[in-house]
């Protein structure tokens, strides 16, 4: 269940969700009046506004950096979900699909943020031959920055403090499939199967719509 902070006010913050709820947001029968259900993580509500943030950043409940790293005041954080209020960070976009072949989801907020910045700050693999927009490619690149995840001492530091096994990093690659199997079989699935894999959906998406 996706998260969220009551801040001063009564005002909530989502600790996760953010991308699901963007989805809710911009469904043809969504929108910012569509009811859903979210857990809350803590009430702040009683709080002044600075005590507030110092709170939310103490329990790691907020995320202050941009797509390259840079920090970002909490007066410049998105106020509402929504595609127009999204960023592209790659790195966090190239971690989602590694989900269950990596690492798994934990409920840590912000998760696949972290390991993002690990991509870009640490540069575990080489990503200058990284091509977005080519499947073959892409998976390519899922496949060598999972296995060097998976190939981390659970006790690395990865990202702000937390380590690979706080992370979520499997023991195993692929959770012990082989390639041809499980979640990166799944994953590998082009747009023309009759089950296309996130990866090819995303692709047709972007293309469909120019994004590419």
């Amino acid at each position: 269940m996706k998260t969220v902070v009551i801040g001063p006010g009564g005002e909530p913050f989502l600790t996760d969700g953010h991308h699901t709820l963007t989805s809710f947001y911009e469904t043809p029968d969504g929108g910012a009046d569509l009811h859903v259900r979210l857990r809350v993580q803590a009430n702040l509500s009683n709080l002044p506004r600075q005590a507030f943030w110092d709170e939310m950043k103490a329990h790691k409940w907020v995320y202050l950096r941009g797509p390259e790293g840079n920090q970002v005041a909490v007066n410049k954080l998105p106020t509402s979900v929504g595609l127009a209020n999204f960023t592209d960070d790659k790195y966090r976009s190239l971690l989602y699909f590694g989900r269950d072949i990596g690492y798994a989801q934990n409920g840590l907020p912000f998760q696949e943020f972290y390991w993002g910045s690990w991509v870009r700050d640490a540069k575990p693999i080489d990503l200058a031959d990284w091509n977005p927009n080519d499947l073959d490619n892409y998976l390519s690149t899922v496949k060598s920055l999972t296995e060097t995840m998976t190939a981390l001492p659970k006790s690395a530091v990865v990202d702000s403090g937390f380590t690979a096994a706080e992370l979520g990093a499997l023991e195993r690659w692929n959770d012990g499939s082989a390639v041809n199997k499980g979640e990166f079989n799944k994953l590998s699935k082009p747009y023309s199967d009759a089950k296309p894999g996130k990866l090819a959906y995303t692709m047709e998406y972007k293309r469909a719509h120019g994004l590419g």
